[in-house]
């Protein structure tokens, strides 16, 4: 059975005698039935009856059935309510829109509209620029997805992937301060989400693509770089990528190997895998083997072959190894999964080389389990959080959009991309590392913070920033 999780928690309201023995029979039933109780509430006490709500945690939904069927067996419980916590967290939407300023007087009217508006509206007429400092542009990104690559899920549409895009503009607000709004896109056809995206830029100061599948994500990023003077950031890919660089960087200072000594094998071959191998090149890594479903990717192979894939062969394998994945990470330093679960067996992690580096990043489940990797690699990550050395990209948007709209940049450079890394990996002191603790933790609030200042500097510094300091315009937008 999967370890229970709070994403599947759910709340028992269950009524019944209030006598000695009842609630300790509960519980151990509850127990015997592998849920973990994480709080019992009184809700109510009438008529020699008690009424309490169990929240417990469950592996999947079928456990939660389960157990409240198990339930049945104490003839005197009445299961009163079974609520998701899940959904209900979701209900409604877990995002909103506040007003900054009051509207309590005629004064405050014609200051925030009419006619004191109008003179805010010419002031950006003959500035545009003028509109990062006086309308919400300033500190708004647009989270855009056309639902074709939604987690694991696959294609579930635009209405099906707001939870997901809700999420992110809720993390960019909570980790970064940025202001975020989802934006689903009812189209999966190019040139239709680039025209729609050029059409939406002037009310944001940037734009996060998410879950857009491979490999139109890489060509409508590419193309909007180059169409709008905004900055463009495809997650999926480059966040990814950032917070393997910075769990890297770590973990060689652990095993003692130089990123110019590696071998890398990269499990996936979609964006998220591309991005990644164009990161460790510039950190000085050259041996990188990418794998797909149908082995390893090298020049002239024909099957299966795409933009990004024929990419990768022109740049990565300079051995050209062919073969499966078993092929590649035979005397492998590191593995990087961004593909599926149960791809990795324990023989190929014992076939990878002395004090092996293993990043399994797939979820909900990775390639290989901790339990089952960890006795033959020096160090193990995963992308989840109920394990040491979770690697997830809230270690790097919130606070690199914070970065780009703090010096108003017009794009994103690979300068920025490896600040980030070396940010994030600076937050854990050479003394602090070990094996199980590369990565800090994404509640540690201080990595926004540095990452954003981080990418502060490299815009200002690569001269894609519009404003030289940090420092937020508080009063006419003038520079």
């Amino acid at each position: 059975m999967k370890v229970p999780s709070p994403s599947y928690s759910i709340t028992l309201r269950l009524r019944y005698p209030d006598r000695p023995g009842l609630l300790g029979r509960i519980t151990s039933l509850l127990g015997e039935a592998g849920g973990y109780i994480g709080a019992v509430d009184i809700v109510d006490v009438r008529a020699n009856h008690i009424t309490r709500d169990f929240t417990v945690n469950t592996s999947d939904v079928a456990h939660g059935e389960a157990i409240v069927a198990r339930l049945a067996e104490i003839p005197e419980l009445e299961v009163v309510k079974v609520s998701d916590r899940t959904f209900l967290l979701h209900l409604g939407g877990k995002i909103e829109v506040n007003s900054k300023v009051p509207v309590k007087t005629r004064d405050d009217l014609s200051m925030a509209y009419t006619p004191g508006v109008a003179r805010v509206c010419m002031a950006i007429h003959k500035d545009v620029d003028a509109s990062f400092a006086l309308t919400i542009r300033r500190n708004t990104v647009a989270v855009v997805s056309d639902g074709s690559a939604v987690l694991g899920l696959g294609n579930i549409g635009p209405q099906a992937a707001m939870p997901v895009m809700e999420g992110k503009a809720l993390l960019f607000k909570e980790f970064g301060g940025v202001d975020a709004f989802p934006i689903c896109l009812d189209t999966q056809d190019v040139e239709e989400i680039i025209k729609t995206v050029k059409f939406l830029a002037p009310t944001f100061g940037g734009v996060n693509l998410e879950d857009i599948s491979a490999p139109r994500c890489v060509e409508i990023e590419e193309r909007l770089r180059a169409e709008l003077d905004i900055p463009v950031f495809h997650d999926v890919q480059h966040g990814t990528a950032v917070v393997v660089v910075a769990a890297l960087t770590n973990a060689l200072k652990i095993v003692g190997k130089s990123p110019a000594s590696l071998k890398v094998t990269i499990s996936g071959a979609g964006a998220a895998g591309m991005a990644i191998a164009k990161l460790l090149k510039l950190i000085g890594i050259q041996n990188i083997i990418c794998c797909d479903r149908v082995g390893a990717i090298y020049p002239g192979r024909g099957d299966g072959m795409n933009p990004v894939k024929d990419w990768l062969a022109t740049n990565t394998n300079p051995e050209q190894i062919k073969g499966s994945l078993s092929d590649a990470m035979r005397g492998a330093d590191v593995f990087v999964g961004v593909s599926a679960a149960g791809l990795v067996s324990v023989d190929n992690v014992k076939s990878m080389a002395k004090d092996a580096i293993v990043f399994a990043l797939a979820n909900p489940d990775p390639e290989i389990m901790p339990e089952d990797a960890g006795p033959y690699c020096r160090i193990m990550a995963t992308g989840r959080s109920d394990y040491p050395n979770q690697i997830n990209n809230v270690l790097c948007f919130p606070g690199f959009f914070r970065g780009l709209l703090d010096v108003r940049a017009r794009t994103v450079t690979d300068k920025m991309k490896l600040a980030a890394a070396h940010a994030i990996a600076s937050v854990i002191s050479e003394n602090e590392l070990l094996p199980d603790y590369i990565i800090p933790s994404v509640f540690n609030r201080k990595v926004a913070t540095v990452v954003a200042e981080a990418v502060s500097r490299a815009a200002v510094e690569d001269g894609v920033a519009r404003k030289q300091t940090c420092t937020i315009d508080t009063n006419d937008g003038d520079e």
